[in-house]
């Protein structure tokens, strides 16, 4: 979805619209997009409320809510598990042209909440791609209390507990293994 900011009627405008799933898998021409969402899929409709307001220039402040249920995998036992996200936003977009890259440049705190759109145009769904990355945890985890994969015969530990003996040592530890053994240092003295 796209949103004509030289048409923005007045200085704000309300959006308000709801996205199934597949159309956030598919190009504005219907086609399908290469996989760039690969932690994550969309898993409910997504529920999007946002002002766009012309905010002097050609500057616009979007601010807004997101909702929806995203599906990840868990890094521990790898089974996916849904994730809610109920996500706000407050961003400035600038021109893209505005993003000249013209020498050095200290990041003021305002820059951290701008974005860019081209042509005049804003595009909707990369917003929304880019609010379901800010919400990914940095662990994506099904519980706190995951006890993840055996490493030996690959058993998900929260369904069955396996019969494994881990077996691997390390070997820096070695000879500190010897200190643990009264005999075996006697023997040697």
């Amino acid at each position: 979805m796209l949103i004509d900011l030289t048409k923005l009627h007045g200085q704000r405008e309300h959006v308000e619209r709801r996205f199934e799933p597949a159309l956030l898998r598919q190009g504005s021409g219907g086609q399908a997009l290469e996989p760039q969402d690969e932690e994550y899929r969309v898993a409910a409709p997504v529920e999007l409320s946002m002002d766009v307001e012309k905010s002097g220039g050609h500057t616009f402040r979007v601010h807004g809510r997101v909702k929806t249920t995203l599906e990840l995998e868990c890094g521990r036992c790898l089974e996916q598990f849904a994730l809610p996200v109920d996500a706000s936003f407050d961003i400035r977009y600038l021109p893209v042209e505005a993003n000249a890259g013209e020498g050095e440049h200290e990041i003021e705190d305002e820059d951290l909440d701008a974005a860019y759109y081209r042509d005049g145009v804003l595009d909707v769904i990369d917003l929304l791609r880019e609010q379901f990355q800010l919400a990914l945890p940095m662990k994506p985890l099904c519980t706190e209390a995951c006890k993840g994969l055996c490493p030996e015969c690959g058993t998900n530990l929260n369904r069955t507990q396996c019969d494994c003996t881990p077996k691997w040592e390390d070997p820096r530890l070695a000879a500190l293994k010897g200190l643990l053994q009264p005999d075996k240092f006697e023997r040697e003295n």
